[in-house]
């Protein structure tokens, strides 16, 4: 039985690995600053194969067996299609929309992908949309909007490739979380051996299709932040978050998501000089809050969960 003092900690750790998330944009956007040379696609393809490779390793170790489930043509597949459906649009497009803007817009039009989730099910699988599901992506919508614009309708403040390439990366969020449901749910794979070969597999597809091998600055600063992105941005956080899982509803590590576009936001005032104006700041709330409000469970649901749980 969980007990109150483990789910506490447990989420308090949840926020952590969110924060981190969103620190990890801003390392992303400190090695863009740095040289030209270094793009996201290079900066996708380390952060992945080299994760994937550590995560494979520490599977090994915890003896889950990652190479004998790649010997199953479909759960290989499946975990295949993760990395390069899931993963790639997930990580790739979300650097490319740091590069253009900052770390925060990055992260602010990812909320936007739970709703993609949404839709998906609705159509999909005739999953009724609620009164609070219409009013929140509506709200969201109204977010995007004030955050392109900053309030002013006749012209953008936000590049259209900007938002193009947020958008899929919004989607990414989608395809990230829909993907790897049958290899993780039903199929009870161990989480680290399916993001090791998704992200293996990813890294290397991105390899063969963009070989990428700029001259990027060989000093200390470059090789301090790729760190940062791969232990605080994918380790790290990776493992508390997953990890908490055990511990803390899946409903509540989706409203501590929030820490991520805050941490991000308030990092890039504070280390790149970001002007947030007050429509900015209440068009991202509208889009955080809008998300949050996608996991809102009638009371008697929560209950059944924790019963369930416990």
């Amino acid at each position: 039985m969980v007990t109150k003092k483990q789910r506490q900690l447990w989420a308090f750790l949840a926020a952590v690995a969110c924060v981190m998330w969103g620190i990890s944009g801003l390392f992303a956007k400190a090695l863009f600053n740095l040289s030209p040379a270094i793009t996201p696609m290079w900066l996708t393809q380390v952060r992945m194969v080299v994760s994937g490779i550590i995560l494979i390793i520490a599977a090994g170790f915890f003896k889950q067996k990652p190479f004998k489930t790649m010997t199953n043509k479909r759960d290989a597949v499946e975990i295949v299609a993760y990395g390069i459906f899931g993963l790639v649009p997930f990580q790739l497009f979300y650097f490319i929309v740091v590069q253009k803007a900052n770390a925060s817009i990055a992260t602010i039009l990812q909320f936007i992908g739970p709703f993609f989730v949404m839709a998906y099910l609705a159509l999909r699988h005739q999953q009724v949309i609620r009164r609070l599901d219409a009013i929140a992506a509506l709200a969201a919508f109204v977010g995007v909007v004030l955050l392109a614009t900053h309030g002013n309708f006749t012209h953008l403040a936000l590049t259209p490739d900007t938002l193009f390439w947020g958008f899929l990366s919004a989607i990414g969020v989608a395809t990230n979380t829909l993907i790897p449901i049958h290899v993780l749910k039903l199929r009870k794979i161990s989480s680290l051996v399916v993001t090791g070969w998704g992200l293996l597999s990813a890294g290397i597809c991105l390899m063969i299709i963009h070989p990428s091998w700029p001259h990027v600055p060989n000093e200390p600063r470059v090789w301090l932040y790729t760190a940062g992105v791969i232990v605080i941005g994918t380790l790290i956080p990776f493992q508390l978050m997953t990890n908490s899982l055990r511990f803390i509803q899946a409903s509540t590590a989706s409203l501590l998501d929030a820490f991520e576009p805050l941490a991000a936001t308030i990092g890039s005032v504070l280390c790149f000089g970001l002007i947030m104006k007050p429509i900015d700041w209440f068009g991202s709330v509208l889009i955080v809050l809008a998300a949050m409000a996608l996991n809102i469970v009638p009371k008697s649901k929560v209950n059944k969960i924790e019963e369930i749980e416990e």
